[in-house]
């Protein structure tokens, strides 16, 4: 699976975006997916999850209620809505793939495949 990540830009906070992960390749309905981030200088770090079923759903404590992560397993494609953003949510966001299950503990260095970063900007 391949993974093109799209969708950042800069915003005031409040404002909103809505990130896209495109997947090509076979088999991509039997990836558990997930959103990760990292900002300047630090690691990266969880943001939220998706089962391969899209039924199961993980979000990072810092962005519940304000981010939602889907799937469209017809269009290949993930989301991650992200309403009411912060100037700490400021950061290159990346998606990544692993085949089977994925939950919040999982590491990033474990998924098989990540897209290319997109940035993220809030300004305060």
């Amino acid at each position: 699976v391949q993974l093109q990540a799209s969708g950042g830009g800069s915003v005031q906070a409040g404002g909103s975006l809505r990130l896209s992960c495109a997947a090509s390749g076979p088999d991509f309905d039997y990836y558990g997916m997930a959103w990760f981030r990292q900002a300047p200088g630090k690691d990266r770090e969880f943001v939220a999850s998706i089962a391969w079923s899209g039924v199961h759903q993980h979000y990072a404590d810092s962005v519940k209620g304000r981010f939602t992560i889907s799937r469209d397993t017809d269009k290949n494609i993930m989301y991650l809505q992200m309403n009411n953003l912060k100037p700490e949510d400021t950061a290159v966001y990346y998606c990544g793939a692993d085949w089977g299950t994925v939950t919040a503990e999982t590491p990033w260095r474990d998924y098989d495949c990540w897209g290319r970063g997109t940035q993220v900007t809030v300004a305060s």
